[in-house]
């Protein structure tokens, strides 16, 4: 089992530098449905991340376990095409591990998108929430035990944890903004934890991002988060149980539209 530290990335580093030649500026992890976005990339360069030494393999429905470099309108660009998770038995070092891979090879913004139940009652299935803030309940941080200074910083601040710029530019293009709180899953919330969080200020609940918007946060990058909510949390609608295969279906429905937020906000950047 590796250890997921900086010798291990700069292994996978390697290895992926002999298939990607160049810099990408902007990573891109795509949650569960949501891959839509690979259709796009121009002049792509597709890895299998089984391939890759060191690099954790995703055993989560509709994650392809896929790395795809090449431009989106003329940025380089990284897309994670599926994520790994802690209820998969990984450790937060492994779930984190790509995060820190693509932040060696260069790249400079993380747009982490992902599914997750809506506990805010004013939104929609399907409807596509920037992230403003999160709230960490999965029982852990990526960054415990020993730190290497090669990476980040001891204690990194997490006030601004999602960039404000592209907080603002969403906005713009009509999004409404959440906060995401993060359990460990794999089962569904109870009703009685979505009171809570509802209580706690949580407008949506998932089981994956947050540990990697801490180490891209950690490592100097610039976040956004886009949680699209494949339904109402549990107990919202007494009547209605709670699918996996739900949410699937409902955000491969919803993936177009989040890829031309992704296009536009692509299109920001190259601005800047």
């Amino acid at each position: 089992m590796p250890n997921y530290d900086y010798d291990e990335a700069l292994d996978a580093l390697e290895n992926i530098r002999k298939f990607i030649p160049f810099t990408p500026k902007t990573a891109i992890v795509t949650g569960s449905g949501l891959g839509d976005i690979a259709a796009v990339i121009e002049e792509g360069i597709t890895l299998n991340a089984k391939d890759i030494p060191n690099w954790p393999g995703s055993t989560a429905p509709s994650h392809a376990g896929k790395i795809i470099a090449g431009k989106i309108h003329g940025r380089p660009v990284i897309l994670l095409q599926g994520r790994v998770h802690c209820y998969e038995g990984y450790s937060m070092k492994a779930v984190t591990f790509p995060v820190r891979v693509v932040r060696m090879m260069g790249a400079q913004e993380y747009i982490a998108t992902n599914a997750s139940g809506a506990i805010n009652t004013s939104y929609s299935p399907g409807e596509v929430i920037a992230l403003k803030d999160h709230i960490n309940l999965m029982g852990g941080n990526p960054l415990s035990g020993p730190n290497d200074d090669r990476w980040n910083e001891r204690f990194p601040d997490m006030s601004r944890a999602y960039d404000p710029e592209m907080l603002e530019f969403l906005a713009g293009l009509g999004l409404r903004q959440g906060v995401y709180a993060a359990m460990n899953g794999p089962s569904f919330e109870t009703p009685a934890e979505i009171r809570m969080l509802a209580i706690m200020g949580a407008d949506l609940v998932g089981m994956s991002t947050v540990p990697e918007v801490i180490t891209a946060n950690a490592m100097g990058m610039r976040v956004a988060g886009l949680s699209c909510a494949a339904n109402m949390a549990a107990g919202i609608d007494p009547e209605k149980t709670l699918s996996g295969q739900e949410v699937i279906e409902v955000m491969k429905k919803f993936s177009r539209r989040l890829s031309e937020i992704i296009i536009a906000l692509i299109d920001k950047l190259n601005q800047e």
